[in-house]
């Protein structure tokens, strides 16, 4: 099972000091995270992408080729990528580029984003974002499958004896996670072309996220590419930790009360009963993240939030080693423990893709439709 790190990116005062870092810190900060990610034996450091303050990563790419430089095992994600804004020739471009630095190190997550603005920003209409969704994908996957792709659509214009350079790594195409909290068609999408489907649940009671996984469980079955319990998801969650308990709500809660998307809502201790936000020891968060399989199933990835609403660098780090050090040896462990037989511990990573060749739902355009040509 893979174990890592997503940032949002946010460039929040310390409550405590009232200090904000300028975007240059932020962004060594964010960097600095990834290093000690990998010194500390986790698997996955994922960026945010966004194009508004008070966030710094607007160019995951170049941010991600930087850490592939300096890293040798630590995989390089994304927590958003936005298929809805960007257009899909530069994505199939830049990540491809990014694939061929990196070793093949690199899956991402294409996702909508929360920021409404973002769309005229780049020409879109907020009102067509599902369906900017379902075309740019589309044709995502034909570029990164197609050497030469003709194609026409609704949002952009047409392509005709268009060739994406560089080819992916090996002639394998990144594998693709689809983000959503709240939107069942982006878990059908994830589904139909046999992809991952990440639920951030930091914000989510467990009800809703075991929903949108049993969805896209039961659709990627439906769709032919195996069982339920063998679809590929990922979780969200939000973690700090203390020796003890009462310290870390003590330290943390001055960050939870003053966070844009936390103040005024809910009290810290409300919170963690109803969101999987942990505040706690070491072994309270090994136990309350083991609960997370028992509403979503057996998963293959686990990124924790814990770089955000102004902590300090230090004190991320330090929580970066904790999890390392404490917690993740122990979920691996225990999640395996629990794991059936025929449920891949692992999503797929560029080795195992490449080995699978075209028997891999990834290496075809739309998988689903190949399936129903071999059933007919």
């Amino acid at each position: 099972m893979q174990f890592g790190i997503f940032s949002v990116g946010d460039v929040t005062p310390d409550p405590t000091t009232g200090r904000t870092p300028s975007e240059a810190e932020r962004i060594q900060a964010m960097t600095a995270i990834a290093l000690k990610a990998e010194e500390v034996g986790l698997d996955v450091f994922a960026t945010g992408e966004h194009h508004n303050p008070p966030f710094v990563p607007s160019s995951p790419t170049t941010m991600l080729g930087w850490i592939a430089a300096r890293t040798e095992r630590l995989l390089l994600s994304t927590s958003t990528t936005l298929i809805t804004t960007n257009d899909p020739v530069k994505i199939a471009e830049d990540y491809a580029m990014l694939q061929h630095l990196a070793g093949g190190r690199v899956d991402l997550m294409m996702g909508r984003g929360n920021t409404g603005p973002v769309y005229p920003w780049f020409g879109q209409d907020i009102r067509q974002g599902i369906n900017l969704a379902l075309e740019n994908y589309d044709l995502l996957r034909r570029l990164w499958r197609e050497d030469v792709v003709d194609w026409q659509g609704r949002f952009r214009t047409p392509l005709q004896g268009f060739t994406s350079t560089p080819r992916p790594l090996d002639g394998v195409p990144p594998f693709v996670w689809h983000g959503s909290i709240r939107s069942t068609e982006i878990a059908e999408q994830a589904a139909f072309y046999g992809d991952g489907f990440f639920h951030n649940n930091i914000f989510w009671p467990a009800s809703h996220t075991r929903q949108m996984v049993q969805l896209y469980r039961e659709r990627y079955e439906a769709y032919g590419h195996g069982p339920a319990a063998t679809a590929v998801v990922g979780l969200g969650g939000q973690v700090f930790m203390a020796e003890r308990s009462q310290d870390a709500v003590r330290r943390f809660r001055p960050y939870f009360d003053s966070a844009p998307v936390y103040g005024g809502g809910p009290s810290l201790e409300e919170f963690s009963r109803q969101t999987p936000l942990t505040v706690g020891t070491p072994d309270q968060v090994v136990e309350k993240t083991l609960t997370f399989a028992d509403y979503a199933g057996d998963y293959q990835r686990q990124l924790f939030l814990i770089d955000h609403a102004g902590l300090p660098l230090a004190e991320v780090l330090h929580q970066v080693e904790l999890l390392g050090e404490r917690v993740v040896p122990v979920l691996r462990r225990e999640f395996e423990a629990r794991r059936p037989a025929g449920v891949p511990s692992d999503p797929p990573t560029h080795a195992s893709l490449r080995e699978a060749g075209e028997d891999s739902p990834n290496a075809h355009v739309r998988p689903h439709e190949r399936h129903l040509q071999e059933v007919r």
